[in-house]
């Protein structure tokens, strides 16, 4: 299996100089071998370059040492290369499939953030050495760069990226490594149903908490954007008002990571079987359509834009994409099984009689069956018709 470790870098002020250098010129790179394909299908008879014929003009491009492109990493480049490469890609898969296309567009040097090194040893070197206290990484054209590696890796190091966020570095790793023990047997099984007052109910019926990371923090980054909205473009207030900003949405994201994994280790630990809803989270949040107003021609009906608005900005909030990618790694690495299943009805189907039906949701938290009288907190509903789906899907599907 493939695991992967993020480090914090400790680059002296000359290493900092040199790293951006480094992305700079990445980015000149890739912005150039996008106009070289825009060029090539505008004015040459819609010719498509592709990603064999730029990389083979590295060697000149380096021989010659078009804007300091000789000092960086071959193999660097040619992942940069790549990655415009599957930008392109990706591009007319949206295409063929009629969704909206979003044609690969130039990048800021501010807005490139990351060099990836395909292998471990090529322009790039992994120096962990156990007895030695100080950790380092190999750059080539810059130098050894001091690394706090807060834990051992373990396994061969396949590929190596630096990544700057604001004005920290970081080192991200990928190693190859066997597969983990499994953890011991519980003889336990649990479905989750995931919502916006509750982060998540079982259907044991606990709850875990939402705890709203981003509503707790919106007072600080609404303050933090006005004060950016004031500053001059180009200015080195801007400059540290726009770091400021990013402290804000990095302390959110992380306390977000933290409460995942957090959340998702407990079940893991607990549980044998995990099953949860195939949530369609984009479609979720999609923006309703407009309605427009036949009676005022250029005018529109009320579609509770604002109203949905909120509900995006709360589903957004809670992470349920990353937490149920947490989740299934760790389920993965524990040996845990886990089976998605529809969400239609789970909280309108009794889990005594069976019978579904709108009216059995007399509010948001109420559950009261219509048929037979059961009541009980709907999230807990859901989870046990989670779980019992699950449990139904497995046993049709045995391995």
């Amino acid at each position: 299996m493939i695991r992967a470790y993020i480090f914090r870098m400790r680059p002296t002020v000359g290493q900092q100089g040199l790293l951006t250098a480094m992305l700079r010129d990445h980015c000149t790179l890739y912005n150039a071998a996008l106009q070289e394909r825009r060029d090539a299908y505008r004015h040459a008879s819609k010719t498509t370059v592709r990603y064999g014929q730029q990389s083979a003009q590295l060697k000149d491009i380096r021989a010659f040492d078009v804007e300091g492109q000789g000092r960086w990493s071959f193999s660097s480049q040619q992942a940069t290369l790549r990655r415009l490469d599957k930008a392109f890609a990706a591009f007319f898969r949206r295409v063929k499939a009629g969704d909206k296309p979003g044609y690969p567009r130039f990048r800021s040097r501010t807005r490139f953030d990351t060099v990836d090194f395909p292998k471990d040893g090529d322009g790039c070197r992994w120096d962990a050495n156990p007895h030695d206290p100080v950790t380092r990484v190999r750059l080539q054209g810059v130098g050894h760069v001091k690394v706090h590696r807060h834990r051992p890796v373990v396994g061969k190091v396949k590929t190596i990226s630096v990544k700057r966020e604001c004005r920290r570095w970081y080192l991200v790793l990928t190693a190859e490594q066997d597969l983990p023990k499994p953890l011991p047997e519980t003889g336990s099984a649990v479905g989750i149903d995931m919502g916006i007052s509750h982060f998540l109910a079982d259907s044991g019926g606990g709850f875990v908490a939402n705890p709203r990371h981003g509503a707790r923090a919106a007072s600080r980054l609404q303050a933090a954007q006005q004060a950016l909205s004031r500053c001059k473009r180009g200015s080195e207030r801007r400059r540290k008002a726009v770091e400021a900003v990013a402290r804000v949405h990095r302390k959110v994201r992380r306390r977000r990571l933290d409460h995942a994994h957090k959340t998702a280790l407990n079940l893991v630990r607990a549980n044998d079987f995990i099953a949860f809803e195939n949530l369609k989270i984009r479609n979720m949040t999609r923006t309703p359509a407009a309605k427009p107003d036949p009676d005022r021609p250029g005018g529109f009906l009320p579609n509770g834009a604002a109203a949905k608005a909120g509900l995006n900005r709360a589903i957004a909030d809670a992470g349920w994409g990353v937490f149920l990618t947490i989740l299934t790694a760790k389920a993965e690495s524990a040996g845990r099984e886990m089976i998605a299943v529809d969400p239609r009805n789970t909280s309108l189907k009794c889990p005594a009689c069976e019978h579904t039906a709108p009216e059995n949701r007399l509010t948001r938290d109420e559950f009261s069956c219509v048929s037979c009288g059961h009541r009980a907190h709907a999230d807990t509903v859901g989870a046990l018709n989670v779980l019992r789906a699950g449990l139904a899907r497995r046993d049709a599907n045995p391995a």
